[in-house]
Formats: structure tokens, C-alpha cells, sequence
């Protein structure tokens, strides 16, 4: 009975990860939603010891977890666009006095 409710968890957890995983956008973003999901899975068994409490942590991790990689992808992003300014054809290339 025990080796079955194993196999209900995980199939849960993979499914949880593939299908919060498929809404997200950036990489850091898909990396954050997957660890969170894990993460949140393993922390709400370990609380719970159930099903229901494996499943709700799994979802509340993935949610913390999307969001922290979506405002990672997002600074990444604006850093990206204030170090690389379109002033010249190639904006790094040549002496710098």
C-alpha cells in the first residue's frame, strides 16, 4: 500500500512540474517553477505526511517559485537593456578612453 501511494506522489509532482512549467516563460522562470514545485512537494509532505498536503505544497511552491524566476528573467532582461544601448552599430567594439 505504501509503494502505491509513493507512485501516486511522484506521478502528482511530475505532473505538477510539466504543467506549471509549460505556463512559464523565461528560463529562469521554468528552472524557479520546477524547484518549487519539488521543493514545495517535499516540504508539504514533510509537514503533512499526505497526499492533499504533498499536492498543496507542491502548488504553493511552484507559484513562489514562478514568481521569483519571472522577476529574476525581468532584471536580467532590464540589465541587458541598459548595458547594451542602441547608439552605434557596435556599441562595445574599440578603444575605450
Amino acid at each position: 500500500m505504501m509503494m502505491k501511494t509513493r507512485i501516486w506522489i511522484t506521478a502528482a509532482a511530475a505532473t505538477m512540474v510539466m504543467a506549471l512549467a509549460g505556463c512559464a516563460s523565461g528560463p529562469n522562470q521554468n528552472l524557479g517553477t520546477g524547484v518549487g514545485v519539488l521543493g514545495g512537494a517535499a516540504v508539504g509532505h514533510a509537514i503533512g505526511g499526505n497526499t492533499g498536503s504533498t499536492l498543496g505544497g507542491a502548488a504553493i511552491g511552484g507559484v513562489i517559485g514562478n514568481q521569483v524566476g519571472r522577476s529574476v528573467d525581468e532584471r536580467n532582461y532590464y540589465n541587458q537593456q541598459r548595458d547594451y544601448p542602441p547608439s552605434g552599430y557596435y556599441p562595445n567594439n574599440g578603444p575605450r578612453y
